[in-house]
């Protein structure tokens, strides 16, 4: 009888534990405002985004698919990038981004922070932030990447040194470079050093 007792309480306090949770996690109207500020569900081809061609040579170009611009997100940033031999991602560090970069063609030589090795199609790079890396082709073949970023900010950096397809594009100057800097809370080590004569 006793055991029956305590199965009954124990089948109520359950459900009181149940009934809790869910009201709890029951969504609640959404506001206008806040309807506004909803990230817009995207299925894009490999084609499709915003295009962008960098400003300084040699010219390349790159993809932006999710941003606060592309589609209302407030967390990830994503897009791809195919970079020519002989080009590279310089030496940088981003200031509160974590950030993954996929190599879906190619080869690359990658520095990360003390680490040093090549990766091939289908390798993956994972940069906490405030850590040094730069990713250079490795060989003649165009590498292919995918990149995501944790939060918002890179993207601001990318169009401040790049044009839409249609415009051409104009070499910046290390001012500029500095601004773009600033925007897309990155440090570039080619940026910080002092200009020579």
């Amino acid at each position: 009888m006793n055991s029956t007792r305590i199965g009954k309480a124990f089948a109520l306090a359950s459900a009181l534990l149940v009934s809790l949770a869910i009201s709890q996690t029951r969504t609640q109207p959404v506001s206008a405002s806040a309807s506004q500020t909803t990230a817009k569900p995207l299925l894009l081809e490999k084609n499709e985004g915003e295009a962008r061609i960098w400003r300084d040579p040699p010219p390349g170009g790159f993809m932006l698919k999710v941003s606060p611009k592309n589609n209302n997100s407030q967390h990830l940033v994503f897009g791809t990038e195919d970079i020519q031999p002989g080009d590279e991602i310089p030496l940088h560090k981003h200031l509160g981004q974590d950030e993954i970069v996929t190599i879906q063609a190619g080869t690359v030589h990658v520095h990360l922070g003390d680490q040093e090795r090549d990766l091939h199609a289908g390798g993956m790079v994972f940069i906490p932030a405030y850590t040094w890396v730069s990713i250079k082709p490795v060989g003649n073949e165009t590498v292919s990447i995918a990149f995501v970023f944790s939060a918002p900010g890179f993207e601001n950096l990318m169009r401040c040194q790049s044009v839409p397809p249609n415009e051409k594009p104009t070499p910046t100057t290390l001012e500029e470079r500095r601004k773009c800097d600033h925007q897309g809370h990155v440090i570039y080590k080619e940026d910080q050093e002092p200009a020579k004569p």
